[in-house]
């Protein structure tokens, strides 16, 4: 009925996806400390015909509309004085989802990512894009690189960062091989063969 209708509806699209992978990455971090599988129990809640949608956890949100979109629109309603304290709280946990997944990488490697050789795969937002925009991979990248590990990254289709290259999934190159995106190509088998240790954050590998 109006331009202000056609472009809330965008903006409450994309926070609706922010909400709910949210929830979800939420999910994941309490099925770790009860020590149950958060894909085994999105799973079963999938079963339900009615009322449920399905949505992944990961490493977090990124490209040009759901990281931000759900900012214009927090911001608006509190400029006018209405409360948009959900749609924060989802912006600040898929925020951390970076933080987190480090926290895991320290536990899994004995407390200390100094000089470790860990090699993130999957630099771009989403899988099958070149488009690094907000992406969670480099937020995570720089994290790694703060902590004082020997990373690399391993993406088939983002070919070169900051003007350094993918590096090769080689056989036991690796103390650790995180997948943060699975492009269509990736080579499974030489992921599971790169490290001792695979931390898959898209749910789909191990």
């Amino acid at each position: 009925s109006s331009p202000e209708v056609a472009e809330s509806a965008k903006l409450f699209e994309n926070t609706f996806r922010q909400v709910n992978i949210a929830l979800v990455n939420e999910l994941a971090q309490i099925s770790n400390k009860l020590g149950i599988s958060a894909t085994e129990v999105i799973q079963a809640a999938a079963t339900k015909p009615f009322g449920f949608m399905k949505f992944n956890p990961g490493l977090g949100v990124g490209g040009h509309c759901i990281p931000i979109d759900p900012i214009y629109l927090a911001q608006k309603a509190e400029a006018l004085g209405a409360p948009a304290k959900f749609i924060i709280q989802a912006n600040l946990v898929n925020e951390q989802m970076p933080l987190y997944v480090l926290q895991r990488l320290k536990e899994l490697l004995d407390g200390n990512l100094k000089n470790k050789k860990i090699c993130l795969v999957g630099l771009s937002y989403k899988a099958d894009v070149t488009d690094l925009r907000q992406s969670p991979s480099l937020v995570l990248l720089k994290e790694l690189q703060n902590s004082g590990a020997n990373v690399v990254f391993h993406d088939e289709i983002v070919k070169d960062f900051n003007e350094v290259k993918s590096a090769p999934l080689t056989p036991n190159g690796f103390d650790l091989t995180l997948v943060a995106i699975r492009h269509s190509n990736l080579a499974v088998d030489k992921v599971i063969a790169s490290a001792p240790i695979v931390f898959d954050c898209t749910g789909s590998i191990t």
